[in-house]
């Protein structure tokens, strides 16, 4: 398909290999709002990099974020329906059936997840359902006395908000997003309808809940039992297995919140791994770590963890198509 001849002097591109654009400027709101009347699958198929970002885009659920926050700045009443390709983005509504994800189709929105937001608050009402496509959300636990410990890591195999089914109460937990993405959200009450009317929704759901219950159960066991060095080395390793790049978006101070401990233990603990390879390099809020020594520095938990999901997945394989934790 070709694009429209509006569309290419909007955005300002210049032909390259293989049918793929460069946008040399960065794309104005006004053609944001033209691309959105286009096919966003056709648009993506021609444009491979966006020049406000310089990296190449990997599905088409970032093409639609991104246009999404443009077209939000002229017309904050846009939505995209999302129609989800098999084996793409958030795997729980990969893994439904046509007609079950129907049910869902209409009120889904695309939405960028920004680093550091905080994407649920403890004792807040549950508005929306997110199921992200890519990126990194930590789950925190909120002490009184201010402190704070990471329970659970959700990437695209997961869902926030998904508890709000058992009735309405606060949100017992707070989710920060650690990797910036994309993400599906739906009103919670949609999503409460549609579960009600599909088994498929349900066994999604249930899928997701039996998946969290192993973290927290094992994690809860790890934080208890564990060195610090070790856990630091698996919250680093399953951030990694989420956002799938060895330069992880992590400062000192967010480590010290998903670990529950002071700065200055992980200033130590990160000149401990510097000076075994474990990590590369620290800079201007970014960590690069060598995986294959990280994980000699990690307790077993990791690995428990991902194997225990991974046999969740292996069982329901049957009845939804699902997919296990990214590896390594």
């Amino acid at each position: 398909m070709v694009l429209p001849i509006r569309i290419l002097q909007l955005c300002r591109v210049e032909l390259g290999s293989k049918s793929s654009m460069i946008v040399r400027d960065k794309i104005s709101p006004r053609a944001y709002e033209c691309v959105w009347s286009f096919d966003i699958e056709s648009f993506h198929s021609w444009i491979g990099f966006l020049g406000a970002k310089r990296r190449r885009l990997q599905t088409k659920f970032e093409v639609a974020a991104l246009c999404r926050a443009k077209c939000d700045a002229a017309d904050g009443s846009r939505r995209l329906t999302v129609t989800l390709p098999s084996g793409i983005g958030n795997r729980l509504l990969a893994a439904l059936p046509a007609a079950d994800f129907d049910l869902l189709a209409p009120e889904l929105e695309m939405v960028a997840l920004d680093r550091d937001a905080v994407v649920s608050r403890a004792g807040d009402q549950t508005e929306h359902v997110l199921f992200p496509h890519s990126g990194a959300i930590s789950v925190m636990i909120d002490m009184a006395n201010g402190q704070t410990v990471a329970s659970a890591a959700i990437g695209r195999e997961g869902a926030v908000g998904t508890l709000s089914v058992l009735g309405p109460s606060p949100a017992a937990v707070t989710a920060i997003v650690r990797a910036a993405g994309t993400a599906s959200r739906i009103p919670a009450a949609r999503f409460h309808a549609a579960f009600s009317r599909s088994p498929a929704i349900r066994h999604a759901v249930q899928i997701h809940f039996k998946a969290m219950l192993i973290q927290l159960q094992i994690g809860g066991a790890c934080n208890a039992l564990h060195p610090v060095q070790a856990r630091m080395a698996r919250w680093l390793l399953h951030l990694r297995d989420r956002v799938d790049r060895d330069i992880l978006p992590l400062t000192q101070e967010a480590l010290s919140q998903i670990l529950g401990v002071r700065r200055t233990t992980v200033s130590l603990l990160m000149r401990n791994l510097r000076a075994s390879g474990a990590i590369r390099s620290e800079r201007r809020g970014e960590i690069e770590i060598d995986p294959s020594r990280l994980a000699v520095v990690a307790c077993e938990c990791r690995d428990t963890m991902r194997l225990e999901v991974e046999g969740i997945f292996s069982m329901n394989a049957a009845l939804s198509r699902v997919l296990v934790l990214p590896t390594q």
